[in-house]
């Protein structure tokens, strides 16, 4: 018997940590992929640029599972980092300033993705920012240079290539990166809150299908991207 604990509802492992997401993002790269910053802003009272503050929070080693709301999952990826409480009650809080109810937390990646967490959730001990992986700095499959891990919540929320962060009142003019129903407003795998206007097991097999097409799509744009940055040396 295996001594592995028990997947969450709906969940099965796979065998790769596969470059993956909404497919419209497959072709889309970072254009920064060493420079660690982030940029604060939204209901603030002034904007600031965070870079080499953050590599004076205490280093974080965390080992975690990591689960898409396409229902595959990755376990005991080793994570290092630093804790998104401590970004926020070191340099956030007193540099940048949120407005009392800013508790919308906008993410946005550089390819363009966006996300949201409210700000009780991205506060959680195991929320990191994440700049290592296994031992070895981020590639551009899984976020360089820097991503969000929040294991608690799909993968989905866990943005790659993270570099703006803002604090809002409210979600009134966010737009998320696919239609609506498909970005639940807390996405905790516990709860299996997948998507929205449906049950969580409902979407297992709406998406199920589309993973293996997906994985296929994203490692052509990634062979395409390498080949690219070889004929740039």
């Amino acid at each position: 018997m295996s001594d592995k604990p028990i997947l969450p509802p709906g969940q099965y492992e796979l065998t790769e940590f596969p470059r993956f997401g909404l497919t419209q993002f497959a072709y889309r790269f970072p254009k920064n992929i060493e420079k660690v910053q982030i940029t604060v802003s939204g209901e603030v009272d002034r904007s600031i640029t965070a870079s080499d503050l953050l590599f004076q929070l205490p280093r974080i080693e965390q080992v975690s599972d990591f689960h898409c709301v396409t229902t595959w999952s990755q376990r005991s990826l080793a994570w290092s980092g630093f804790r998104f409480s401590d970004f926020y009650e070191s340099i956030v809080k007193p540099e940048a300033h949120p407005k009392t109810g800013a508790n919308f937390v906008l993410l946005k990646g550089q390819d363009s993705a966006r996300t949201s967490l409210p700000l009780e959730d991205i506060l959680s001990n195991d929320v990191l920012l994440a700049d290592r992986l296994n031992g070895e700095p981020l590639s551009v499959e899984h976020g360089a240079p820097l991503r969000l891990v929040a294991p608690s919540h799909y993968g989905y929320k866990n943005i790659k290539h993270l570099h703006r962060v803002e604090f809002w009142l409210n979600d009134q003019n966010y737009k998320p990166s696919g239609f609506r129903f498909m970005q639940h407003p807390r996405a905790r795998v516990a709860m299996e809150e997948r998507a929205i206007g449906a049950p969580g097991w409902v979407f297992r097999f709406l998406y199920r299908p589309l993973i293996r097409p997906t994985i296929s799509r994203f490692r052509t744009a990634m062979a395409v991207y390498y080949e690219q940055v070889k004929s740039r040396r």
